[in-house]
This record gives structure tokens, sequence and C-alpha cells, in this order.
């Protein structure tokens, strides 16, 4: 099988997915950069420098690269018409669109029956100022575009909320506030790979947020009945094969499903559980896809 990565070629996951591939499958890294696409009245195509990305077998996006509206629309849409044209897409830009957007993960998760903290998007100062208001004075910020807990703060201020509110409407964003679950310090990151779910704990003694790169580390967990069905049905709600699902256990005895991430990492996973993911990823592209 040949397989494109989209992904920087110094990336641990592109060698990682190298390395499990071993001879029997080709991986060619790509970047998101380099993809352009043609249409005439006969063909329509997409290609990454001078490869057709049609020429491979199956294509896994490794990354998410900052880049302006038009272009991050039309690297999805590229990956949506290559899907169309029978390439696996793993995953599929529809999974990554819906899994990047922190208000739209948030309400299909809570669409699905999952537990998920109340959440408010704004997009002026005041509205936002009500929100953080109705959430107690005490409300988590986050980009609305993001992952690995970057941008994401602990407001408990209403001055400074004002400030960061003020300062998010004159930029034109999206102001997305969350209400703060007490916890204690550790999280459940289970990743989803097909029908198959792994976890870990991951606890952060320095930090309130538990990403693995702001410090956490991961522990081993025992993956329950209960908590791999709620991680498949976090994973079916954005339509991910291949997810990274953030549950978060709250001092009220209650479970919350925080985010659920369509580009997944998996090197403290591996070293937890000792288990090679990246070739249960490979194994998920070679399954039949159902019809």
């Amino acid at each position: 099988m040949r397989i494109a990565v989209i992904g920087s070629r110094r990336s641990w996951y592109t060698a990682d997915l190298v390395r499990a591939a071993g001879a029997r499958h080709t991986i060619t890294p790509v970047a998101f950069g380099e993809m352009h696409a043609r249409v005439s009245s006969t063909s329509a195509a997409v290609d990454v420098g001078a490869s057709p990305l049609s020429a491979f077998d199956a294509v896994v996006v490794r990354t998410m690269p900052p880049g302006s509206l038009e272009q991050v629309v039309f690297r999805m849409d590229s990956l949506a018409r290559l899907e169309a044209s029978g390439v696996t897409v793993m995953n599929p830009a529809r999974a990554i669109e819906a899994a990047v957007d922190k208000y739209l993960a948030t309400a299909k998760l809570q669409a699905a029956g999952l537990l998920v903290p109340t959440t408010h998007a704004c997009q002026t100062a005041g509205d936002a100022m009500d929100a953080f208001a109705a959430l107690g004075g005490r409300a988590v910020i986050k980009p609305v575009f993001g992952g690995e807990g970057r941008g994401v703060t602990l407001l408990d201020d209403e001055a400074m909320a004002l400030r960061a509110f003020s300062l998010l409407e004159q930029l034109d964003a999206v102001i997305l506030l969350q209400e703060y679950v007490e916890h204690e310090g550790a999280d459940l990151r289970l990743m989803v790979i097909g029908e198959r779910v792994l976890g870990m704990r991951r606890a952060n003694p320095d930090d309130w947020r538990t990403n693995i790169s702001r410090g956490a580390k991961g522990e081993p967990l025992e993956v329950t009945t209960e908590l791999a069905g709620l991680a498949r049905t976090a994973a079916a709600a954005v339509g991910a094969p291949l997810a990274g699902v953030d549950l978060l256990p709250g001092r009220d005895g209650r479970l919350y499903a925080i985010e659920v991430n369509a580009v997944p990492g998996w090197r403290e996973l591996c070293r937890v559980n000792g288990v090679d993911v990246a070739s249960l990823v490979i194994d998920l592209l070679v399954e039949p896809r159902p019809s």
C-alpha cells in the first residue's frame, strides 16, 4: 500500500509510521502547503508537488498547520474531493472540520448524549461578559480552533475577563467560554483506533491543564467497557475512525467529555501501554471500509 502522510518530514510521528510500515507499505511525507488542485470538463485532481494524491491508496493527516480561512477551507475541500475519488483519507475532512472546531465538537458531543461542560460561544465582549456572569465569574476561555492547550486560560477576574473579551472582539474572533470543572488535576485520554480503544490517565501536579505538552505525565489506565463505549460514541459523533478523546472526572463524581482530537498524538500512549500504535493505525488503513 502507498500511503501519503500529510505532516512534517522531521516529525516523530512520520518516522514512527515509516518504522511501522517496514517493507510492507511505502510512506511518503507531503505538506499541506504544496497541495494544489485542478478541474477540467473531463477530470479533476488533487496533487502535491508533481505527484497526484490519487496515486496513493491512502492519505493520513498528521498536522493541521495554521493558515488563512481560504487556505484552510481549500485544504479541507481538497481532502473531501480526494476521498470522493476513492482514496482512503484518515481522518476524513468532515471529521477534522468538526473536531478542530471546539464549538461544533462540543455541540456534537452533547447531541450524542455525552455530558459536556456548559459552553458559550459569543461574538461580542458584552455577550461574553453575560456568559461569564452566568458561569459564576469563573470560566475557561479557549480559542475555537487550536490544540495541545494553546491559548487556554482560566479567568476568574471580571476586569481581566473584560479586557480579554474586548481584545478578542477587536480581532473579530469568536469568544468561547466553558464552565470550569473542578477536578483532581488529571484527565483520561482514550484513543479510538477503529473498534479498539487504548487509554491512559494524564496527571499534571503543576498545571490545571492536563496536556502532555504542558508537562502532564501519562499513567496506566484500565479501559473499562463504559470508558470504551464513551470514547467510541465521542469519535462517532464527529465521524473520526481515529480519534483522541479527552474525558475529565469532575469532583462532583461525573465524567465530562471535553474534546475530540482528529489528529491525535500517541507517543506517550505507546510508552504507557507498551503498544505499537503506529502499526494499529496502518492496520486500520488496510481494513476494508464499509460501503
